[in-house]
């Protein structure tokens, strides 16, 4: 195998840290079979010279720390000596056991082979010889290196001599048992945290205590701390922290504003959601001349009052991102900070660092700078103010009228909208222009609804209904894409030849899998679409909008959308910059909403740093911060999206054998999911209720098929279903299948192919 140095750092359309994880993952499955790299090359459909160089050059990496060998014909394989592996111990609802091991691949552990592991441990686990014909690879755990301190959610039974935590969600093969003096004063039916202290060798139940009683099963506020603990998250503030909060002075002295830009005799507003309390972000907006715009985006001056190092700022790092679920926030900063000092309320001088743009109006931006500044904000906006008024002067997107916006009722003592009409419509037109500027780069417009709740008092969801992202929310949103962006470019830019450019968080997103890019392709092709999976990035991304675009209020629209979304790598934060694929931009960070998002207040430190003459950053310590940075930001994701889903489980309780039309969401080997057309809730149907057959799971087109009938489920058909059970526990619906409706619809002959491939430039070869 031929070495490859000069390639190492060659761009393709995977990261190297990825496409090793594939390499691994593919050999993994296939442990004593030797391949070529050509060979490979095929199997996992590399087919670009950029990529197959680059995994020439993972490969060699694999051979020197010996997690591959290679044989005298020069085929590589597996290391076979590696029979011994750590990885992390995972058990699914189902009962099944795993170990997730670091290159991607998995090992399957029978119950009696999992040396009473947990959930969460990192463990040593012994390979077993593969069985002929099958991928599977078990294994048989044979040390736990170190026990996961997190501690299991459960129900509590307690009874004269000890309790036990019943933990009905299948994390656990057996009820964890209870000591009466470890119980902390709880109580049967009560839900609580535990901590697993031992687990006797001989013993069948582990033993633990209690850490905190979340409060009685099926209360709101228990559901809602029992989904934020599931994810190691906060559920209540420190108080030492809110009493560190509480002697900050919200005062601003004139020094102070001595040393700032005066933009209080400045029209501006913020524009937010109805029930939002922590206002980040401001726009104010003036005319310079006849043509010519000024617009300041100002944010919440959060670095003034959390001093770096402080209790504040410790907590505020661990936490890193404000949590938001169905009901309720979970701030990063106390609410003092957030709802109060720092947020920028009307009427109020706050202090706030601000990008102010001087723009034409096709929203050219001609200059602009990055100051320290004081504001006053002369009105709140809700977003239906905005859009209604915007579409009541015609002056929104077609789509909008679609779901017109109803007037909404003035809050008392406020102005109406229309007093600053002329403002607000400018703003809207110079918004239009930058997100048309910015599609056209290559920007993808993932445009989806957002499922939302109405709620009674005690959190019981009473109707489900859907945010749509309108011209109101799209006008604050690309002046505060612009001030990101102009925010990273302001450091990350240098000139060529110049020093190099100074430590900064960026929020980066790489290019999409390519496997999963081709197994797009495949799919739209039936429905009659196609898309670029080569070229530049701004070819393939090009191709993504007009795909989206096209399916627009089409019958497969949020099924086209959710494929295309598998396909996206995940956005993140890092210190090293490869730009930000999905908006098409090659720097972008985060300084917006330093209220709820550490990175923020970072970006906004290092800022005043280097502005004030400072030396580059430490690279190793703000990396570390970008990645906690990143990890945080997926547990709030996911809890949120827990929260979703346990609020659907919620709605659809009382709807236990009622009909409804669905559409299939998604496909596994076990069954697949489905999505109620009117509400979006989705449940599964396993596979034995689709037929008294065995079935056989194609993964690339998304579908189940029986054996005997030939009967297929595929993502996207149409289907009656009925609602089978509702487990709040687990947050799953379970569906039975009524009858199929209609099939999402294959290429038929005459259907449009909606790809216009460019036609290549007679001329020389080069």
């Amino acid at each position: 195998m031929s070495k490859s140095k000069k390639t190492s750092t060659s761009r393709s359309k995977i990261g190297k840290k990825e496409l090793r994880s594939t390499v691994s993952h593919y050999l993994s499955l296939h442990p004593g079979d030797y391949f070529t790299p050509k060979q490979l090359f095929k199997a996992l459909k590399f087919t670009t010279h950029p990529l197959k160089m680059l995994c020439i050059d993972v490969l060699n990496e694999m051979i020197d720390s010996q997690d591959i060998v290679v044989n005298e014909d020069g085929e590589f394989s597996y290391n076979g000596r590696a029979q011994v592996c750590e990885g992390v111990f995972t058990r699914t609802s189902g009962g099944r056991n795993f170990v997730d091991l670091p290159d991607g691949g998995g090992v399957s552990v029978y119950d009696d082979d999992t040396l009473h592991a947990l959930p969460g441990d990192k463990v040593k686990v012994s390979l077993f010889a593969k069985k002929r014909g099958s991928d599977k690879i078990h294994g048989q755990v044979i040390e736990i290196l170190k026990r996961n301190e997190k501690p299991f959610i459960g129900s509590l039974q307690v009874g004269k001599q000890f309790a036990f935590l019943v933990n009905p969600d299948g994390s656990l093969p057996h009820d964890i048992l209870i000591p009466i003096d470890k119980l902390k004063g709880g109580h049967t039916g009560e839900k609580a945290l535990v901590k697993v202290t031992s687990w006797p060798e001989n013993a069948r139940n582990p033993i633990g205590e209690v850490v905190d009683i979340l409060g009685e099963s099926g209360n709101n506020d228990t559901e809602m701390h029992a989904i934020l603990a599931e994810f190691g998250l906060p559920y209540r503030y420190p108080e030492s922290v809110e009493l560190a909060a509480n002697k900050i002075e919200p005062g601003i002295t004139p020094e102070e504003i001595a040393k700032r830009e005066d933009f209080r005799n400045v029209l501006t507003f913020t524009i937010d959601p109805r029930d939002a309390k922590d206002f980040d972000d401001a726009l104010s907006i003036r005319k310079v001349k006849e043509g010519v715009w000024e617009v300041g985006v100002h944010i919440a001056d959060v670095s003034h009052y959390v001093l770096e190092g402080s209790i504040i700022d410790k907590e505020a790092q661990k936490r890193a991102t404000s949590v938001y679920l169905v009901d309720r926030t979970i701030p990063m900063l106390p609410e003092r900070l957030c709802n109060f000092i720092c947020s920028l309320r009307p009427d109020e001088e706050k202090l706030s660092y601000s990008v102010v743009f001087e723009m034409n109006e096709d929203a050219d931006v001609l200059n602009h700078r990055i100051v320290h500044t004081v504001i006053k904000s002369d009105r709140r906006f809700y977003y239906e103010e905005v859009q209604h008024l915007l579409e009541q002067c015609n002056e929104a997107s077609p789509e909008d009228y679609q779901y017109p916006t109803p007037e909404q009722p003035l809050a008392e003592g406020a102005k109406p909208a229309e007093t600053w009409k002329n403002e607000l419509i400018v703003l809207n037109r110079l918004a239009h222009k930058l997100r048309e500027e910015r599609m056209k780069e290559g920007s993808i417009d993932f445009d989806r609804e957002e499922p939302r709740f109405e709620i009674d008092e005690k959190g019981k969801p009473l109707s489900v209904y859907f945010k749509r992202a309108k011209d109101a929310n799209k006008l604050v949103e690309e002046f505060m894409l612009l001030a990101n962006r102009t925010v990273a470019e302001s450091v990350g830019k240098v000139k060529k030849g110049g020093a190099k450019a100074k430590t900064f968080p960026y929020r980066v997103h790489d290019m999409p899998d390519p496997t999963k890019l081709d197994n797009l392709e495949h799919f739209v092709s039936k429905f009659g679409y196609m898309i670029r999976t080569q070229g530049t990035k701004a070819e393939v991304a090009k191709s993504l909008n007009k795909l989206l675009k096209d399916v627009k209020n089409q019958p497969i629209q949020q099924l086209v959308e959710t494929v295309s979304l598998r396909a996206m790598m995940k956005a993140r934060y890092s210190t090293v910059n490869i730009g930000h694929y999905g908006l098409a931009f090659d720097y972008y960070t985060h300084f917006t909403s330093p209220i709820r998002r550490y990175p923020d207040l970072m970006v906004h430190r290092l800022l005043t740093r280097y502005e004030e003459g400072g030396k580059s950053a430490s690279q190793q310590k703000y990396e570390g911060l970008c990645e906690h940075s990143s990890d945080m930001e997926q547990l709030a994701a996911n809890a949120e999206r827990a929260s979703i889903k346990y609020k659907q489980v919620e709605f659809m309780a009382d709807k236990i054998g009622e009909e409804f039309d669905a559409t299939i969401s998604g496909v596994t080997d076990f069954g697949v999911y489905a999505e109620i057309d009117e509400n979006h809730c989705e449940g599964l149907i396993a596979v034995r209720f689709l037929g008294d057959e065995p079935f056989d799971f194609d993964e690339r087109n998304y579908c189940l098929t029986g054996r005997v009938t030939h009967h297929k489920f595929s993502l996207g058909d149409k289907i009656r279903i009925k609602v089978a059970k509702a487990n709040l526990y687990r947050k799953q619906l379970d569906f039975d299948f009524v009858r199929k409706i209609s099939s999402s619809a294959p290429i038929t002959t005459g259907q449009k192919f909606y790809l216009e491939i460019p036609k290549k430039k007679k001329g020389k070869k080069k």
